[in-house]
């Protein structure tokens, strides 16, 4: 098959090509800024972008499968403000699934997130609720995946656990949480993803399923932020902050160009767990995929160590 990642050149696309590459397909990597990638050389790169609907048409003219991987952070307040959010996920797949229609393309995989509602209390979750609108409302056939975090090498997630303690408490091993940290999230690995997701683009069975997607265990945020510093030698007491408190301070940086804001402290109340795990569709048991302390080396895999928070 020839496969089109839109957003092949980013984390969990580099990974995708990847894996796709090994398996056979032809594949082109598009991206607004191709290069440099560091994909293998069977992977094609191509200047695209889903704000412009002319630049998606010839990548796309003949691919017999697209995937929208194209994405802003739900962590990070994004350049040119939450408004973004509408413009890159709601209008730019639309722009890609009409692109993919009149091409006649036979597969559409749209990577959403859990909790995706074109009602939803974030401008991220509305807009991803409203891009999946625009995919079932199109007459391809497609697979939604709605994972939780994805964590790996060159992700974001332990980046930004870092990056709150920064912004409430830098240079001190006091980590005043939200909330106290209860919020939930179900990590999962990007090396257990990315085969699932190449399953999407090929196997019948997936056509018209929309899966949501986490990894073995349920940690909360305070579970995370401990464990993270904890595989850096680094030790923390975790204290909680008041929400009301925690909203005032990412306003107001979020205000004077700081990456967090009112969309991140709402992001902070909810939590972003599966209702049933899917990964079983793709032949796979939650046992068998990487938990988050083997990840950061704090346990050997095949340990069973009970990560899950009750919190």
């Amino acid at each position: 098959m020839r496969v089109v990642v839109a957003g092949g050149t980013g984390f969990i696309g580099t990974h995708l090509c990847t894996e796709l590459d090994q398996r056979g397909h032809d594949v082109v990597a598009l991206s607004r800024d191709p290069s440099g990638a560091g994909l293998p050389d069977g992977v094609v790169t191509k200047a695209g972008d889903v704000t412009d609907r002319d630049s998606l048409e010839g990548p796309v003219a003949d691919a017999d499968a697209v995937v929208n991987l194209v994405a802003l952070s739900p962590l990070f307040k994004p350049d040119g403000g939450d408004e973004m959010h509408d413009r890159i996920h709601r209008q730019g797949t639309e722009h890609l699934v009409a692109v993919a229609e009149e091409a006649g393309v036979d597969r559409f995989v749209q990577m959403s997130a859990l909790g995706a509602d074109p009602d939803g209390a974030t401008h991220y979750i509305r807009a991803k609720g409203r891009a999946e609108g625009a995919v079932r409302d199109s007459d391809l056939e497609h697979v939604i995946v709605r994972p939780s975090v994805v964590f790996g090498d060159g992700g974001e997630f332990v980046h930004f656990t870092k990056r709150l303690k920064e912004i409430f408490a830098p240079g001190v091993p006091v980590y005043p949480l939200p909330g106290g940290g209860r919020n939930r999230f179900q990590p999962i690995w990007v090396g257990d993803l990315v085969p699932m997701l190449a399953d999407s683009v090929a196997q019948a069975e997936h056509g018209g399923e929309t899966y949501e997607l986490g990894g073995p265990d349920v940690l909360s945020l305070r579970d995370i932020a401990e464990k993270v510093f904890e595989s850096e030698g680094r030790s923390i007491s975790v204290v909680p902050l008041p929400m009301g408190l925690a909203k005032v301070g990412l306003t107001v940086l979020g205000s004077v160009g700081f990456p967090m804001g009112r969309d991140q402290y709402r992001s902070l109340q909810f939590d972003n767990v599966v209702s049933d795990n899917d990964v079983g569709a793709f032949g796979v048991a939650e046992a068998d995929l990487k938990t988050f302390d083997e990840y950061l080396g704090l346990t050997a895999a095949g340990d069973g160590a009970d990560a899950t928070a009750t919190a």
